[in-house]
């Protein structure tokens, strides 16, 4: 399967969106786009700081653990940079070798006004350079006024709060407009504690606090918008208790310049945009003290063009994608140590990456039934980096200064062509089901850690680690980009009416085939912080082929509905994935079965949800990076909001009801506890009881 003739490359591709379709809690838009393929409630707690925690409810999709403000999202067993995330547009990468600084890190929920998910593979014009999906977040739009209105002034406020973590998050928004402009602010806040696990025992390090603003400026007229964002973010710290630093510093600013307008042959869509990450990482808490800087700074630019045009049974879409990635990641030396010291350690000395595309897509209707979307996108990516140095020559760093002259001695500069191509048919063949078929192709390069990353010892391979395992990695610059082989189908049965009043039944299943799958191979052992009962290995990514399969279900249907006693009715999901080597062995972090069923209740202004969250042990495990087994486990959450009126509303619940003390299957190993109490590695745990409290107020 290395080369497929080029027909089978045309005309496959998009592993059907795994879309959520419904409103959050905090009134986030959780939309379908294009199709609905397997879909649910999406809702979020009270008091979420993590934007990835909004898609919550869609099956197939998880959040890894990380810090309390970047989790690192999971879609169909695919993670992390395998999933295209964009931010209004924005590319955003992680500049950090732990990829503290997720996309997703750099919003708050609080801002997000639409978020979906394009599980899978979507279509080439929703993105590529990636290989499970494509998450794309839309921040609050530009409010005008309406005709005749005059001046239009709105705002809201939201203060909410959780007591596992004695969190506090707060968010304002304000914006005054005409018909033709319009101006707009918004700011959030958050800030959590250590949070507590179901035995009521602290999880050190695992503290956060981030500060978020953002401005837009849109002009619109005679079919055409213009709209300037602008904004910062600040982290001041950040825990991480499954990797081996935190983050100590976090500053984020971007600028964002769109355009839409409506012309005479179709709809063209302009964007160009700046981002800049300025990131340290160390230790800032008594919970887990050390000293070890870490700085890295990266910036994203970009620009993208997209034409539409009508035809007679459909639409074409034509665009061209520039996006560039510099990265300076450096650890500055520990006066007086022998081993971090005396020089800097230059970890990646001016990396690039730089993306350019070219791609086609053609959506068509071809009777009352049938619809199909093909599409082909082309990339070059290019990527350099400079020449490295260890801390020093001594005895405690010949591992690393042997293997930077190694890697100095050699050309750095690589180029991949890569192709991705589309196939969507839908058929509609009745008012109460519809199905769609899809096959795949789709490439994405390694990212600069996976190629670029160099240090041979023990602790500079501990510091490239995102994946809380508590291993250690070190890059290979021969890597090959991933191309994934994709096939999926999704039957939806459905009626009454549309919303909450109809039930519905969809079936996802889905199957990849990766060649070139990014993985690891095993160098040596070693004991981590020296503890001898535990154990951790020394890996190198390398290119193996691998299988990704699994199945997507989710389910709606009223049970009744009454004025006296309101509507009642069930809902759920349930999802299973299995990814496996092709040479033996299980991929890291699968997520085991698990189901959500919720019983719903709505009346006036009430609505009420009762939740029980069922998981399976994780028994199939990454043997290479020595993943750890986690038990079974089920949860109960409650959740009731009601509106005040048009202008307020409260929400209320509890999440972990009967305070289960479990950990997490995607939680990784908790490396704090080893750190300052040593024995052996175990789970991270995840949190007990929390009873959560939110208010929205407009105006």
């Amino acid at each position: 399967m290395k080369h497929l003739p080029i027909l089978m490359a045309i005309s496959i591709t998009i592993a059907f969106p795994l879309s959520a379709t419904a409103q959050s809690d905090s009134a986030v838009k959780v939309m379908p786009e294009l199709t609905v393929i397997a879909s649910s409630v999406a809702r979020s707690y009270p008091g979420a700081q993590d934007a990835a925690q909004l898609l919550n409810g869609t099956p197939g999709y998880q959040v890894a653990a990380g810090g309390a403000v970047s989790g690192l999202p999971v879609a169909n067993g695919f993670a992390d940079d395998r999933l295209k995330i964009r931010i209004d547009g924005m590319e955003i990468t992680s500049a950090c070798a732990n990829h503290m600084n997720a996309p997703l890190s750099y919003i708050d929920p609080q801002q997000v006004q639409r978020i979906v998910l394009l599980a899978g593979v979507p279509p080439v014009s929703s993105g590529g350079d990636s290989i499970g999906g494509v998450i794309e977040v839309q921040s609050n739009a530009p409010v005008f006024a309406q005709p005749g209105e005059g001046r239009l002034v709105s705002g809201s406020f939201a203060l909410s709060g959780r007591s596992v973590n004695r969190s506090v998050s707060t968010s304002v928004a304000a914006n005054t407009a005409t018909e033709s402009l319009s101006v707009g602010y918004s700011g959030a806040y958050a800030r959590s504690r250590s949070y507590k696990d179901g035995n009521g025992d602290k999880v050190l390090g695992s503290m956060a606090e981030s500060i978020n603003q953002a401005i837009v400026l849109a002009a619109r007229g005679q079919g055409q918008q213009l709209t300037l964002r602008a904004g910062v973010q600040h982290i001041p710290y950040q825990g991480f208790p499954n990797q081996y630093m935190d983050m100590t510093d976090n500053h984020g600013q971007f600028a964002n310049l769109a355009y839409q307008g409506t012309l005479g042959w179709g709809m063209l869509e302009a964007r160009a945009y700046w981002q800049q990450t300025d990131h340290e990482m160390g230790f800032f808490s008594s919970e887990r003290p050390g000293t070890m800087p870490m700085v890295t700074r990266g910036r994203n630019t970009g620009y993208a063009l997209k034409a539409s045009v009508p035809l007679a049974a459909g639409e074409l879409r034509l665009g061209q994608e520039l996006h560039a990635f510099r990265l300076d990641d450096y650890w500055p030396a520990v006066p007086g140590s022998m081993m971090m010291g005396p020089r800097t350690y230059l970890n990646i000395n001016g990396g690039k990456r730089d993306r350019a595309v070219l791609f086609g897509e053609l959506a068509s209707r071809l009777d009352a039934r049938w619809s199909t979307v093909v599409g082909v996108r082309a990339e070059s990516v290019r990527m350099d980096t400079g020449q490295v140095q260890s801390y020093g020559t001594g005895m405690m760093n010949m591992a690393d200064s042997a293997a930077a002259a190694a890697f100095n001695a050699r050309s750095h500069k690589q180029r991949d062509t890569n192709l991705d191509a589309a196939a969507q048919a839908s058929l509609v063949p009745d008012a109460s089901s519809s199905y769609e078929f899809a096959l795949a192709r789709k490439v994405r390069s390694p990212n600069l850690y996976e190629r670029y990353s160099w240090g041979r010892g023990t602790m500079a391979m501990t510091m490239t680690n995102w994946f809380g395992d508590g291993n250690g990695y070190v890059g290979n610059i021969d890597l090959k980009p991933e191309t994934a082989y994709t096939a999926a189908f999704t039957a939806d049965w459905h009626g009454g009416e549309q919303g909450q009043d109809g039930w519905f039944v969809r079936l996802n299943p889905y199957y990849s085939r990766v060649n070139d799958y990014i993985d690891v191979n095993v160098l040596a052992s070693f004991n981590p912080y020296m503890q001898m009962a535990a154990r951790g290995n020394l890996l190198q990514f390398a290119n193996h082929d691998a299988k990704l399969y699994g199945l997507n279900l989710s389910w709606q249907l009223p049970l009744s509905a009454s004025a006296r006693w309101g509507r009642l009715g069930v809902s759920g999901t349930a999802a299973y994935t299995r990814g496996k080597r092709q040479d033996g062995g299980d991929l890291y972090r699968m997520m085991p079965l698990n189901a959500l069923f919720a019983l719903e209740h709505q009346l006036g202004a009430w609505s009420n949800r009762l939740e029980l969250k069922a998981v399976a042990a994780k028994t199939t495990v990454d043997a290479r990076r020595l993943e750890l087994e986690t038990g079974g486990y089920a949860l109960v959450n409650l959740r009731s909001s009601v509106a005040l009126g048009k202008q307020a509303s409260v929400s209320f619940g509890v999440s972990n009801l009967f305070n289960r003390a479990y950990a997490d299957p995607l939680g990784g190993v908790y490396l704090s506890r080893l750190a300052t109490q040593g024995g052996a590695l175990q789970s991270l745990p995840a949190e007990g009881r929390s009873v959560d409290l939110g208010l929205q107020l407009q105006f």
